[in-house]
């Protein structure tokens, strides 16, 4: 693999940060990017942390923080400290700071929902779909299957939170069943789905010429949705649409590894990305630790927002498509800036799909003024709000 020479400058500020809660899972999936670790972060850790992205949030600027994990809530009382610690924190404002915690939905009870809940924290449950689809790779470290339990825990989740997003990861075994996926989890009553593939796989060009035929059935799906009334956030279908409908990904949608996004590990280093921590070693992708005088650019190699292909340069849809995804990248070709072959006809599929959605939208006068102005998932909010008669 190609090593990259990185220069972290921070000049957009802070806008994400990943806090590693744990290292321990009690699922063993197969394609986890994620090394475990019997580790945990200390509270003197997490006040570094917390001093060191308030110290660098701008006036005006959001910050979303997420508990991550290895599995965040086999270390609930830690959750519950680290968050107390942030909603007390000087630089805290609830206007501008949220606060979430990503699950693989196994250990939720009613009292953790209703604490997340009260404590107005972002809920996002992991779900591979179906039963014979999300045991594939999301199973206990004894083979058994997961899905019952996480089944049953979105269905008391969405009654604390009724616009709970899942997200779904998506591998070579199921991509044409994607279609089959996202019905699942409509028929369980999610409406928020996120659809990711493993970044990990070996994608072949079969599976790239693959793509448009399974998300353009995706695409009939949203648009049905919409038509009757009942409208779903895709998000393989609703972020596309955003960035055609404002002319392109905005400067702040764009990758920002190392240069606004940092993950924290309980170690205490530092990572651009929390898809970049592995094994959390301190190798490649470490930048700093929190416990030393952290210096932007010290022991760091160049991540670049554009891609370098040469077939990027000039195509006519560069400025839709995610090619500036460093991690993304860096799992499939080794190189931050390097788009793989199947990225590249992902991309292209979904941007050609969102295309024909806008078209079929706007030919039955269906409003997308919630894409324009970014916020897509409004548009789900009001259509429930106006069912419910509020």
């Amino acid at each position: 693999m190609t090593k990259n020479t990185l220069i972290f400058n921070n000049p957009t500020g802070m806008s994400k940060c990943t806090i590693f809660v744990t290292g321990k899972c009690n699922l063993a999936c197969d394609y986890c990017y994620i090394g475990k670790k019997n580790s945990k972060m200390t509270l003197p850790v997490a006040d570094k942390i917390l001093n060191f992205m308030f110290g660098r949030l701008k006036e005006g600027e959001r910050l979303e923080i997420g508990l991550f994990g290895g599995e965040p809530l086999l270390e609930f009382d830690l959750v519950k400290d680290i968050t107390g610690r942030i909603q007390n924190h000087a630089g805290f404002d609830p206007d501008r700071v949220s606060i979430s915690v990503v699950t693989n939905g196994t250990l939720l009870t009613e009292e953790i929902l209703a604490w997340l809940h009260e404590m107005k924290i972002v809920l996002c449950i992991s779900c591979d779909g179906p039963p014979e689809m999300h045991d594939v790779h999301r199973h206990f470290p004894d083979g058994r299957g997961s899905s019952a339990v996480v089944e049953r825990n979105i269905q008391r989740a969405l009654e604390y939170f009724p616009f709970l997003p899942v997200n779904a990861v998506y591998s070579r075994e199921n991509l044409c069943f994607l279609p089959k996926i996202v019905k699942y989890l409509i028929g369980i009553g999610v409406r928020n789905i996120y659809l990711n593939p493993d970044i990990s796989a070996d994608w072949t060009q079969q599976d790239a010429m693959t793509a448009y035929d399974v998300y353009s059935a995706i695409g009939k799906l949203y648009t049905d949705y919409h038509m009757r009334g009942d409208p779903k956030y895709i998000s393989l279908i609703d972020n596309k649409i955003v960035s055609i409908l404002r002319g392109g990904y905005q400067s702040n949608e764009r990758c920002k590894m190392g240069n606004g996004e940092y993950a924290f590990t309980p170690s205490g280093d530092i990572y651009p990305c929390e898809r970049l921590v592995g094994s959390d070693e301190g190798g490649l992708h470490c930048i700093g630790n929190i416990n030393d005088e952290f210096v932007p650019g010290r022991n760091c190699r160049t991540i670049s927002c554009v891609a370098t292909n040469r077939e990027c340069s000039t195509c006519g849809i560069k400025d839709y498509c995610m090619n500036w995804c460093g991690c993304t990248n860096y799992h499939a070709t080794g190189r931050y800036d390097m788009v793989s072959p199947f990225i590249c006809a992902s991309e292209r599929a979904a941007i050609e799909v969102a295309f024909q959605a806008i078209e079929e939208l706007k030919k039955h006068n269906i409003c997308l003024s919630h894409h324009l102005i970014g916020s897509p998932f409004s548009n789900i909010v009001a259509s429930a709000c106006e069912k419910a008669g509020r």
